[in-house]
């Protein structure tokens, strides 16, 4: 269904029913809400909650910027590497105030809020920003953003930065394959049918190059939230991959470290994705976690 958050359109999905404590899921770059696998989502509303997620701005069936123009990624990661200001159609706190926008188009007071990699910096703003709407904050394969912090592996910065062959479903869901190959939890291979088949199945729903340049020049753009960290109140947990290609475990470290009294849990053999046995692994910790914070509220 369609919300209008923060005087935007944005496409959400809702499970599990009112009357249960709610976790909103954020995802990460380029990523739609499709990208929370079924599985986790449904074991989360097992658990007793109410699950909500969203695609943020200019991804997914949410609204565009494609009027802003997608940027020169090039020339602004030459400014970035020098420390000269990022320029960005907009910046990661409007995606925060997109999220909390969504909470209260549903008519919600508070929320468990869960980010992965991306999603994981909004969700930190939106708990540095939003206190008394945050019920717990979950930070997962994100970064503080701090400048001291290491970068992607060279040849996954490189992929990164490559464009499909063409526009075909074929050579992009290749292209992505080969991302996704170089970022996969190395203790936990998928199979590679059912990636490509999950692939195309996004690409179908929503298709938007733009967007995602324009997002990571939001991330890019986002130089002072490891400043923020030390205000948030909410009890916080951060999970990160040990196997981690894109953003090295050195990144949630930090996080946990800025956000007082936050909890780290590194995971073996994890990269950068959520493949089942990932997700079993972080449920673990993620549903006795905001148990407790229930129990205790």
């Amino acid at each position: 269904m369609k919300l209008t958050a923060n005087g935007i359109q944005i496409e959400v999905e809702d499970s599990g029913g009112e009357g249960r404590p709610v976790v909103l899921l954020i995802m990460g770059l380029g990523m739609q809400l499709i990208a929370w696998p079924e599985d986790f989502v449904r074991t989360l509303v097992d658990a007793g909650f109410r699950v909500v997620r969203h695609d943020n701005r200019d991804i997914g069936l949410s609204q565009g910027f494609d009027e802003a123009g997608a940027g020169n990624l090039v020339w602004q990661s030459v400014r970035h590497r020098i420390g000269l200001p990022v320029r960005s159609a907009y910046k990661l706190q409007d995606m925060a105030d997109d999220a909390l926008g969504v909470l209260d188009g549903l008519g919600i007071r508070r929320a468990h809020v869960v980010g992965a990699s991306m999603g994981g910096m909004i969700a930190q703003r939106l708990a540095a920003g939003a206190p008394q709407r945050i019920a717990s904050l979950v930070s997962i394969m994100s970064s503080s953003g701090a400048r001291n912090l290491p970068g992607p592996r060279p040849d996954v910065a490189a992929a990164l930065m490559r464009r499909p062959a063409s526009r075909t479903e074929a050579a992009l869901v290749a292209h992505s394959l080969g991302v996704v190959r170089l970022i996969a939890s190395p203790a936990y291979p998928e199979d590679e049918r059912t990636l490509a088949e999950r692939i195309a199945r996004g690409l179908r729903r929503a298709y938007r190059p733009g967007g995602i340049v324009r997002q990571m020049l939001a991330i890019g753009a986002d130089n002072d939230r490891h400043a923020l960290l030390g205000g948030i109140s909410s009890p916080t947990l951060v999970l990160h991959g040990e196997a981690d290609p894109l953003v090295p475990i050195a990144c949630g470290q930090d996080t946990a470290r800025r956000i007082p009294g936050a909890r780290f849990v590194s995971v073996p053999g994890m990269g950068h994705d959520l493949p089942p046995p990932v997700c079993d692994i972080l449920l673990q910790h993620i549903i006795p976690f905001m148990q407790t914070v229930e129990k205790h509220a």
